[in-house]
């Protein structure tokens, strides 16, 4: 049984592609901007999958240029009118819609109080767009499904190529090239075993570390809105403090370990437990002999979160009806969320 939700995730390489053919000049333009005028701190806005994208663009900015990145909270820009003192500094906005009175509101009360402001945004013409001094198009396209698949690789990808100009990284532009083929790749990845695994399950975490937590809270995201699972997003650092009391046995976790300087923290985390005698979902590189899932590899270690995903969501949308759900129309939900 195919859905829209699955349709939209397998068309994220060409959303991919779009962004390669038409964004650069935008790209460059922005980056330009942020050198001449370097920001000594970034601030993210956004909420849902996209405060899960705002997550990895934080990440790789701080990795990467070395510059802080706070998320602010909405509510203290357009409820508490908070006299935040954000004159030289830039503030992103992520959003599918473009269309939220707080995302709206905040972003047009930090560019008056002298921020640069900047907008990752799918759909055209949004007041979000209009709020900005610049707007990134996410070359997305419409996406049916109330669940996000598309649109939030589009915003990763997006926000790597933008990083990538920003430090003039030949490597990383080179390694972006190379993701329309790599997610085509990781949407054949055979991740059955974790249907099979979770088609009655009731309750997971899941695991990440690094630019690899967005993809753990988006995943988190994913398993409640389409297949009403209470799933939780933790940092592998972090389940070690007081999550960790809830594991018992065969508890189920599924782990993302991607390359990178944190993947043996997890694949510890993994064996670790396995032997508390939880149901364990490992998703890593096929270097990894004790995987569960397979990974695809980027062309650059950074961009290995966004192939991830794209595996993930295959899974997700046949989960979802192995439970006998909809994944286009998630309980209680709708394609675009107004909050003041």
């Amino acid at each position: 049984m195919t859905s829209k939700m699955l349709d939209e995730a397998l068309s994220s390489f060409e959303a991919v592609h779009a962004q390669l053919q038409q964004l650069d000049p935008q790209m460059i333009e922005i980056a330009g901007r942020l050198r001449r005028q370097p920001p000594q701190v970034a601030m993210t806005v956004a909420r849902g999958s996209s405060d899960h994208a705002a997550s990895y663009f934080a990440y790789l900015t701080m990795q990467q240029l070395g510059i802080p990145v706070a998320s602010m909270p909405m509510s203290v820009v357009t409820m508490q009118q908070a006299p935040l003192k954000v004159s030289g500094q830039v503030a992103f906005a992520f959003s599918q819609s473009g269309q939220s009175p707080d995302l709206v509101n905040s972003l047009r009360l930090l560019r008056k109080r002298g921020a640069l402001s900047i907008a990752m945004v799918n759909a055209e013409s949004s007041p979000l767009e209009a709020a900005c001094e610049f707007s990134l198009p996410l070359c997305a396209g419409t996406e049916s499904s109330v669940a996000a698949t598309k649109s939030f690789i589009a915003t990763l990808s997006a926000s790597a190529r933008l990083i990538a100009h920003w430090k003039q990284d030949e490597a990383l532009l080179e390694a972006g090239l190379a993701l329309p083929e790599g997610l085509r790749d990781a949407a054949r990845q055979d991740w059955s075993l974790a249907i099979d695994a979770l088609r009655d399950c009731q309750r997971l975490m899941v695991i990440g570390r690094g630019a690899g937590f967005a993809i753990a809270q988006e995943a988190a995201l994913k398993f409640k809105e389409t297949s009403a699972i209470q799933a939780e997003a933790f940092s592998s650092a972090e389940v070690r403090h007081g999550p960790m009391a809830l594991i018992n046995e065969n508890y189920p976790l599924l782990v993302f370990a991607p390359r990178g300087a944190e993947q043996a923290g997890l694949l510890s985390l993994a064996a670790d437990m396995r032997q508390r005698g939880a149901r364990v979902l490992l998703a890593a590189p096929d270097d990894i002999a004790e995987r569960d899932l397979t990974l695809t590899r980027a062309e650059h270690p950074a961009l290995d979160p966004i192939l991830a995903i794209q595996s993930f969501y295959v899974m997700a949308a046949g989960l979802a009806v192995a439970r006998g759900m909809d994944p286009d129309q998630p309980r209680h939900l709708s394609k675009v969320t107004r909050t003041h």
